[in-house]
């Protein structure tokens, strides 16, 4: 199989300071928390940016300074999420591609999400692609439903997105699909030949995820966004210490831990 890619999802939209005192904000805070995830063993940062409040935006120039200053530490594969908040407007969730990430996420359908709905139209959709294909960008496919991946293989055939894709399997959110491991195994069946994959697992279901994930040969997401816990009732004291848990599992089982290159190189991104 190959080498295990791991990504540092750091800030998300949702969490905050009052509930996890080691979140990063700023620029200049979330660069430097990438750069000891990277140290830690993550070739992936998947970003979200915050206001100097810690409001989230898709501000172009709030997510080129974070690019910028990742850059200057390090030479992990930066990841901006489109994503947003479920309240950001689809004029302002693509925004941040003008940036130009080596990656960005591509949400492939709409699902419930806590108390809200996250709201991705076929239309939306068929723009995110259309952008990415056009400035060069690697689409990480978001999955929170089975119905997702159908959705991003029609755009497939519509031309928008080429075989093989990388997806994100985005398990546990409230109102969307669990995260136990038949869940996992069920999505991981349903993928075209060749394309690879990782696992989110959300609170409770990040670290068995990981796991089998690590195990199955596929890779990992772990960070603030997801999980702020390193177990129940322990606060992380960092993003860095999930991803080193996660590289301490993989080592237990044989499993190499790929560097920033090598993961362009299963990615299939031309840097």
């Amino acid at each position: 199989m190959d080498k295990l890619i791991i990504t540092a999802a750091v800030t998300g939209a949702e969490v905050t300071r009052e509930q996890q005192p080691n979140l990063s904000i700023t620029p200049e805070e979330i660069a430097e928390d990438v750069y000891r995830c990277w140290q830690a063993g993550a070739s992936i940062a998947h970003i979200h940016a915050r206001m100097p409040d810690g409001t989230p935006t898709q501000s172009k120039e709030v997510y080129a300074e974070i690019k910028r200053l990742v850059e200057e530490r390090c030479d992990i594969i930066v990841q901006f999420s489109t994503g947003g908040a479920v309240w950001h407007k689809p004029e302002e969730r693509i925004e941040c591609l003008n940036a130009n990430p080596e990656m960005a996420t591509l949400s492939a359908g709409s699902c419930n999400f806590g108390d809200d709905v996250f709201f991705n139209s076929p239309s939306f959709m068929e723009l995110l692609a259309t952008r990415m294909k056009e400035k060069g960008i690697k689409p990480e496919i978001e999955v929170f439903e089975p119905g997702m991946i159908d959705n991003a293989l029609r755009l497939v055939k519509k031309g928008l997105l080429e075989l093989p894709l990388h997806f994100d399997f985005v398990l546990g959110v409230p109102g969307a699909m669990s995260g136990n491991i038949e869940d996992l195994v069920f999505l991981v069946n349903k993928l075209p030949k060749g394309c690879t994959w990782t696992v989110a697992g959300v609170g409770r279901y990040e670290l068995p995820l990981a796991t089998h994930a690590i195990v199955m040969g596929g890779h990992v997401r772990v960070g603030f966004e997801d999980n702020i816990y390193y177990r129940k009732g322990e606060l992380a004291t960092s993003n860095a210490q999930l991803v080193e848990r996660i590289a301490k599992i993989a080592k237990e089982v044989d499993r190499p831990i790929a560097t920033p290159n090598e993961a362009r190189e299963i990615l299939g991104i031309r840097r």
